[in-house]
């Protein structure tokens, strides 16, 4: 009878420690200049997982009005005043005005008017992730069926034309999120995408990315004739990994899975942290490049607490995670510390 007590709690320990089920995928940010990509195992492996959420490189609501700058704050900010001029909604008001067109648009999921009023909606809560969502499925809707009524009445809402930098609605045509995320959203029918960025440390980020940039170039200048020929050698074998980077972007058609690899990454992780072997070479600023590494971590475990925290609140146990290529990795080694949680990288799976 002990026994059988026993093994009940040990299963029930068991089942309960596994919390969160992630697919992780690295990506580029823009696509245009690539070869025609096929995604087709892409999206077979996400549809195979049957994730309930998706999860994408946005800050929540609360978090784009709290963080007081980081880099695309600006971008943001032009958008939200354009938009309220087009057309104001009071800010006590907002939530109940998305609330309704969520409510009507699921009624009328052909009624793509309605959809370019919860986008400005979303905007104006500054949801910009599911601001995209929605400009996405109009966007796709205008090019599948021109209209020129629902156009013009895009043009008036949305000013998609004059948003043009940070993470806007022109560079949004050729993200990972129009190519991978909100078609396989749309497909498995998730109405939202659930945001996971951390902004939290983008100034001491950049601040100690100036810091390393200033000594290192006093490294380059300073250096004796040996270390210039030794710093000459680990430099060019990085721009070896830089052109067999290029080359795999220029001539791939799935540029996604090869994002994903090891190589990958190390190529990647190299054009922000350059080769460690470097880390050791006399007067090479180490402590300025630790710093630079310490707040990238930081970010990156930022994320991955996003996600099991809004994952644990929204009551979802498989989310796929879509992320920058050159997190994947930091965060599939956080993901893999995170007790409860089991990571896969796109490439892990079948």
């Amino acid at each position: 009878m002990r026994y059988i007590l026993f093994l009940i709690l040990f299963v029930s320990l068991k089942s309960n420690a596994q919390k969160l089920d992630v697919l992780l995928i690295g990506v580029s940010h823009n696509y245009s200049k690539y070869p025609k990509q096929d995604f087709s195992d892409i999206y077979r492996k996400i549809e195979n997982f049957k994730p309930e959420a998706f999860f994408g490189e946005f800050l929540s609501t609360g978090d784009e009005r709290n963080v007081m700058d980081y880099w695309c704050k600006k971008d943001n900010l032009i958008r939200l005043n354009r938009l309220r001029k087009n057309r104001d909604i009071d800010p006590n008001m907002v939530s109940y005005k998305i609330d309704s067109l969520q409510k009507l648009s699921s009624k009328q999921p052909k009624n793509y008017e309605l959809k370019v009023d919860l986008a400005h909606a979303y905007y104006i809560d500054q949801d910009v992730s599911n601001g995209h969502y929605q400009y996405w499925q109009i966007y796709q809707r205008l090019i599948q069926a021109p209209d020129s009524k629902l156009q013009e009445y895009v043009d008036q809402l949305l000013s998609p034309e004059l948003d043009t930098t940070g993470r806007s609605m022109r560079r949004l045509r050729t993200s990972e999120y129009a190519l991978i995320g909100f078609p396989m959203m749309q497909k498995l029918g998730i109405q939202k995408l659930l945001p996971m960025d951390c902004q939290d440390y983008d100034l001491n980020w950049n601040a100690s990315w100036a810091a390393f940039d200033a000594k290192f170039n006093e490294f380059r200048k300073d250096a004796s004739p040996t270390v210039q020929k030794e710093l000459k050698e680990k430099l060019a074998k990085m721009n070896r990994g830089f052109e067999e980077y290029s080359i795999i972007e220029k001539t791939s058609s799935k540029v996604t899975e090869w994002l994903n690899s090891a190589e990958a990454s190390e190529i990647s992780a190299s054009g922000d942290f350059y080769l460690p072997e470097l880390y050791e070479m006399k007067q090479f600023p180490k402590e300025e490049m630790l710093s630079k590494i310490h707040w990238w971590i930081m970010r990156n475990e930022g994320m991955c607490r996003n996600v099991l925290d809004r994952s644990k609140k929204n009551g979802v146990k498989r989310v796929v995670v879509i992320a920058g290529a050159n997190h994947r990795r930091f965060m599939q080694e956080i993901f893999n510390k995170m007790p409860g949680v089991k990571v896969r990288n796109i490439n892990e799976v079948q």
